[in-house]
């Protein structure tokens, strides 16, 4: 999206708007083809940064715990996110394993900190070094990341587990809950105001 100081320029049609202050909860469409041009910023530089930060965190402990524990007969067993991983690799579904370590892991893990390194810079007014890249990066791996779905298919495996053993959640998944909260809360911020806030630093 193209911006002037005081215009906007719609990203699909090309349509040009003159912009206007939003109050909270308000969204700027395209009359022309129904694209969001803005939105309002309700989280400040700082609350972002505070925002990620905590995202980080939960996400080391959503990786590091076990996500549930079962029992059957008196013996228990638990599994972390990458022990469900190198088991369903072991078993012979090397794709299914993969797509989990992507999706699960390693590209939530890059939104995260792509995020933290513009938003750290972007505290003190300027670009991030990569800046560009980093914005186009963002755009292109957020349909990847779906811990949302991975929430979801837990839930429903829990309850069917439920049937047969004695299903106990680990903090994992509480994380994982926690997380997509934060991913949520976040993703309701429209990124694209760091181009307005922040400048590219003259060397």
């Amino acid at each position: 999206m193209r911006k002037a100081p005081d215009l906007i320029i719609c990203e699909h049609c090309d349509t040009v708007y003159r912009r206007r202050h939003l109050a909270r909860g308000e969204v700027a469409d395209c009359v022309n083809c129904g694209a969001v041009l803005e939105r309002h910023q309700w989280l400040g530089i700082d609350a972002q940064f505070a925002l990620i930060v905590a995202s980080l965190i939960v996400f080391v402990i959503a990786n590091v715990s076990p996500i549930v524990t079962l029992g059957f007969s008196g013996m228990m067993a638990d599994t972390t996110l990458w022990g469900a991983v190198i088991a369903m690799w072991n078993d012979g579904a090397q794709i299914v394993a993969a797509l989990t370590a992507l999706t699960l892991f390693f590209f939530p893990l890059v939104q995260i900190l792509l995020f933290g390194w513009v938003l750290m810079h972007a505290r003190h007014g300027v670009r991030a070094p990569g800046f560009g890249m980093a914005m186009s990066t963002l755009v292109k791996i957020k349909p990847w990341s779906m811990i949302e779905v991975f929430m979801l298919g837990v839930l429903v495996a829990v309850v069917k587990a439920h049937t047969y053993f004695d299903v106990i959640p680990g903090p994992g998944v509480w994380a994982f809950g926690f997380l997509t909260v934060l991913i949520t809360v976040f993703a309701s911020h429209d990124p694209r105001n760091l181009w307005d806030v922040t400048k590219e630093v003259r060397r």
